[in-house]
């Protein structure tokens, strides 16, 4: 389906190609927005990685600790960029993502990493296919060549995300050990009172059949809102040309407004954060070992965001769109059936159906 959505878009693709080639010698912008969608889509299917067996209990610690790291990484490039004018509307779109960011442990924790990422990453690329094609949100239509192939190709991508609902997927094997495997010390959190507690949440008190429904409509609501993410970038950079508009002569190039979306990334979880520790009693569950690993996925979504924002630049949301919400679910599903076993059909896993039905999916 995203290929479709792709090919449907050759007209705009040839004409950006033409314009980028022309403008640099043997396609060299061309090179860096194609590298820069590979990095995107490694990063982003993989960022989750290290914290897939790390103890992070209901979420919220934890994603206050990857946005700090997010934020570290707009800094440095906010620094290497010296300091572009910042647009507070552009913190809107980071609010958005981190509101979507909070439901990802409660997803992991019901449905897994690589089914749960294969059905936001769905409803991620509809959302910001159809904000695009339509003018949703006071950004520019944009227009397309071949409007039926276009169409068919949303129309596959929604058949896809409906399938996945039926994925069965297998997250508490990996949960139970072996007695014998048991840690020596307490394996859980720290309150603020210094005691320990377990890695439970609310998810954990949930029946199979509501966990499913319950990490699948989160999925959803992730994907519809990293969709939209980056629209108010689009419509600042939509109407930087317009005379009468408060965003006259705002920049075209989508890294200067990484350290602004950022920013309400960061703020917006740190809201969020503190209003759980009030909720909490000021008795908040921190999970010490998910610190350094939450870094480092904090980090890898940083760096996969500004390749994103640099792909727009060199090919155009056109083509970055559909290759980097699409491409991260293969790999996410690479990890859960390689490596974590998580999908399955029946009491099989069932690697060489994965891999075959989200290629047919996606093409």
């Amino acid at each position: 389906s995203a290929v479709m959505l792709l090919l449907s878009n050759t007209g705009q693709l040839g004409k950006y190609s033409v314009q980028l080639v022309t403008n640099s010698s043997n396609g060299t912008d061309l090179t860096y927005g194609f590298v820069s969608c590979g990095v995107a889509v490694l990063f982003y299917g993989s960022n989750f990685v290290p914290v897939k067996k790390i103890p992070t209990g209901d979420g919220l610690f934890f994603q206050w600790v990857l946005c700090a790291a997010v934020w570290s990484v707009s800094l440095v490039v906010n620094i290497i960029l010296g300091s572009p004018t910042f647009w507070p509307l552009a913190m809107l779109g980071g609010a958005i993502w981190a509101t979507g960011n909070i439901t990802v442990v409660p997803i992991v924790k019901t449905i897994g990493l690589g089914l749960g990422l294969l059905i936001w990453a769905s409803f991620n690329l509809l959302i910001g296919w159809a904000s695009s094609r339509f003018g949703w949100f006071g950004i520019d239509a944009e227009e397309v060549s071949n409007p039926t192939l276009n169409y068919c190709g949303a129309g596959c991508c929604l058949l896809s995300a409906v399938i996945f609902f039926f994925v069965k997927s297998d997250v508490h094997s990996q949960s139970s050990r072996p007695e014998e495997e048991e840690p020596l010390l307490i394996d859980g959190c720290v309150n603020a009172d210094g005691g320990t507690s377990s890695d439970d949440s609310w998810v954990d008190t949930l029946r199979p059949r509501t966990k499913r429904l319950v990490g699948s409509l989160l999925a959803v609501a992730a994907g519809l809102l990293y969709g939209t993410s980056f629209v108010p970038v689009l419509y600042i950079k939509n109407h930087a040309a317009h005379h009468d508009s408060h965003f006259t002569g705002a920049s075209q190039f989508d890294l200067d407004y990484v350290f602004a979306q950022f920013s309400g990334i960061f703020l917006t979880s740190t809201v969020y954060f503190l209003i759980y520790c009030a909720a909490m009693k000021n008795k908040p569950r921190v999970y010490p070992r998910a610190i350094l690993p939450g870094f480092v996925s904090g980090v890898m979504w940083g760096i996969a965001t500004c390749c994103w924002f640099l792909a727009n630049t060199y090919l155009s949301a056109v083509v970055s769109f559909p290759i980097i919400t699409t491409g991260p679910g293969l790999i996410a599903a690479l990890w859960g059936v390689v490596v974590f076993k998580e999908v399955k059909v029946g009491n099989c896993s069932i690697p060489k159906y994965v891999t075959t039905y989200i290629t047919k999916a996606n093409l």
